[in-house]
């Protein structure tokens, strides 16, 4: 219990009681946090692998992250079980938990979900912050191409697609989006970045970004569309060839 009492003080945990529109005693305030542990866990798996922390097939050690966490191994479960559901890890008999390893099979799901979030949000538009944040994920693309950095620059081009889904204002999305941006992680690790090509996207996301400041949302959803059948076509060539 004390374990996973750390974990929602590092997570600040006290904003979720905030949100309250009533006041709880000590004692029902902890029944109300400690269920949440297990999804604030999730969520923090959830953001390593979006980070690239790690690979697909990998092995993960229960005992080794539930103490750097400071949970118990049982709350940890429940994490990899939301994951699971997620198509994020896989429990394998006898083995333990791994990190998935996507195919070929899974892409075309994975883009219909990409293309209902994604160009759905652009279309309808945003906010002036929202749109701005947008054209800042792709001034640091195009800072990150300009160093050569491939880690900053797949980082840069998750943030622009997250930003995009912002737009929408919505909380749910923004979880969903979350996931996709992880199991995205996953299946472009097929493919090590290679700065020239992906420096192309950094310029496509800018197009993007232009139309939707000019509120040209249909066109902006347009680029977007024709943008992620190019990404899909060329993940399937991936893995045609592997």
């Amino acid at each position: 219990m004390l374990r996973e009492c750390r974990f929602l003080l590092m997570e600040a945990a006290g904003e979720l009681l905030d949100d309250a529109h009533y006041e709880l005693g000590p004692a029902a305030r902890l029944r109300v946090a400690v269920p949440a542990v297990a999804s604030r866990v999730a969520a923090e798996l959830r953001r390593q692998l979006i980070t690239g922390k790690w690979v697909p097939g990998m092995r993960l050690n229960e005992p080794t992250i539930a103490e750097e966490l400071g949970v118990s191994r049982n709350t940890l479960r429940e994490a990899f079980a939301e994951l699971g559901a997620e198509r994020l890890v896989v429990r394998l008999p006898n083995r333990g938990v791994f990190v998935a390893a996507p195919g070929a099979d899974d892409l075309r799901d994975f883009y219909t979900v990409r293309r209902a979030i994604e160009v759905s949000a652009v279309r309808n538009g945003g906010s002036a912050e929202r749109i701005a944040a947008i054209q800042e994920a792709v001034a640091e693309g195009r800072k990150a191409a300009k160093a050569k950095d491939k880690e900053r620059l797949a980082d840069a081009n998750l943030g622009f697609h997250r930003t995009i889904v912002e737009m929408a204002e919505s909380q749910r999305l923004n979880t969903l989006m979350n996931q996709v941006l992880a199991e995205m992680r996953l299946f472009f690790f097929k493919e090590p970045v290679n700065v020239e090509f992906y420096s192309r996207y950094v310029e496509e996301n800018a197009e993007i970004a232009k139309a939707l400041a000019e509120a040209r949302f249909d066109e902006a959803a347009s680029l977007l569309a024709d943008y992620l059948d190019r990404s899909e076509q060329h993940l399937f060539e991936i893995y045609d060839a592997s």
